[in-house]
């Protein structure tokens, strides 16, 4: 009876061997999120009280242009160095930046603030995957990830509630400083484990390499996320934004991963087509809901909670499947219920089914994110050598963040210039365009299971 326990017990992400890198990783993760989203929700009283809304929108695409650049980085120096520099680093980038986000005293202040946040947080993405790759049981990876979703779903639930509450009682630079607090105690959980358990793996150096590219890449993804703000300008900046981030993206990704080429560039390519039609649809949803079907804001906040706690529920159901047949069959289900959901809101769009049919739909698309996401991160681990992780890691996040970011600017694009006139046309072209995304990842999951080793990239 005493083996069985302890056999359970070293099966769990809490037996003591690794019980502190699972917890710290789970809360630093959630930070992140909250970050992300809390200060989502607080940033029209961020931009207002230091007189800036004409810079709203680089608040936002200065921490994307910070992370890009910086998942470059980590993912090579996880490969050289093991990822206890990269996280080291990443923590004290993202501390320092929310440090002068929170003490800004104009928006440039803030901004400046916020590239630097990305900065960490592209660093971090990256190091948390290779350290638990490493310090972690492969058995164990599905169960973390499912913990990963569940520290970015929470978050999602309550943030906008406890930023609001943050930004009326006690000022809206608590929504960096509060987090700034927190760091420290994850850090003394995490950072330890992965002082013991470093490696150093040096292999040829090639960051310099890539630097020009994933500055580009950068570039481009500023352009992409500023480009409604262009006014007459929109169209070509949209198209140059786009045009740089497909260039970019050639030399920093994986070869094969813009063909779909079998097995892993296939998963990476994934990952930011489900990313890329699920994120492009998500802002639609309560807005179709509010302005075109008459619900209440709150109404319609209630079919975003369906979608996030259909993916916590998604990631849960994925983390109980052991034999790895059934997880790519999982994986191809997963990728065509996020088509299905989003087909199903395209014809409440169209007046073919209640509006109602938009909460079923976009809980779906939840279900099959939290099923999808997980098993495309265990794969990548799984089928990328040891010690190439880093570099894997750093580009299936770099393929989901300039897939969201290119969808977002072309569905965006399309809405502007139908909505005035024809706007059952301007939605419908979103969530077709969604569709479209989500079906592609869906017949390529056949893909994944067969291919030849991952090939080189520049």
């Amino acid at each position: 009876m005493e083996a069985v326990a302890e056999n359970r017990l070293d099966n769990s992400l809490f037996a003591p061997q690794w019980r502190s890198l699972s917890i710290g990783a789970v809360a630093l993760c959630s930070m992140i999120a909250f970050e992300a989203i809390g200060v989502a929700a607080g940033m029209p009283a961020v931009a207002t009280a230091l007189d800036g809304l004409p810079l709203y929108a680089l608040a936002f695409g200065g921490t994307l242009a910070g992370s890009v650049v910086s998942m470059v980085w980590s993912g090579q120096d996880c490969d050289r160095h093991g990822p206890f520099r990269s996280m080291a680093g990443g923590m004290a980038l993202f501390a320092l930046g929310l440090l002068v986000a929170g003490l800004a005293s104009s928006m440039a202040a803030l901004i400046a603030g916020r590239i630097v946040q990305g900065l960490g947080v592209g660093a971090l993405g990256v190091a948390l995957y290779v350290s638990t790759a490493r310090a972690l049981p492969s058995a164990l990876h599905p169960r973390l990830f499912a913990l990963f979703s569940t520290a970015w779903v929470v978050p999602a639930i309550v943030g906008p509630a406890i930023s609001g509450w943050i930004v009326e009682y006690w000022g809206w630079r608590w929504l960096f400083l509060g987090v700034a607090l927190l760091l420290l105690p994850v850090a003394l959980l995490i950072l330890p484990t992965l002082r013991e358990t470093g490696e150093s793996a040096p292999g040829p150096q090639r960051s310099w390499r890539t630097l020009p590219w994933a500055l580009l890449a950068s570039i481009s993804s500023v352009g992409l996320a500023t480009a409604g703000y262009a006014g007459v300008w929109t169209v070509p900046v949209v198209l140059i934004a786009l045009a740089a981030a497909v260039i970019s993206a050639a030399r920093l990704l994986p070869d094969g991963t813009l063909i779909l080429a079998r097995g892993l560039p296939t998963v990476i390519a994934m990952r930011g087509l489900n990313s890329a039609a699920f994120f492009l649809c998500e802002g639609f949803v309560p807005l179709w809901l509010h302005q075109q079907a008459g619900w209440s804001i709150t109404a319609a906040g209630l079919a975003l909670t369906g979608g996030a706690l259909c993916w916590s529920l998604g990631s849960q159901l994925q983390s109980r499947i052991d034999d790895q047949s059934r997880r790519l069959g999982w994986l191809s289900r997963g990728s065509l219920l996020i088509g299905v959901g989003i087909l199903l809101c395209l014809l409440s769009v169209l007046g073919w089914m209640p509006a109602l049919t938009v909460l079923i739909g976009w809980s779906l698309a939840g279900l099959g994110m939290g099923m999808s996401f997980p098993i495309l991160g265990v794969l990548t681990l799984k089928l990328a050598p040891r010690e190439q992780q880093g570099k894997y890691s750093s580009a299936m996040q770099l393929c989901s963040a300039l897939g969201t970011s290119g969808a977002l600017a072309l569905g965006g694009l399309l809405f502007s210039l139908l909505q005035a006139q024809r706007p059952v046309l301007a939605y419908s072209s979103v969530y077709a365009l969604a569709a479209l995304l989500a079906l592609l990842s869906w017949r390529s999951a056949a893909r994944v299971g067969k291919g030849n080793p991952p090939g080189r990239s520049p």
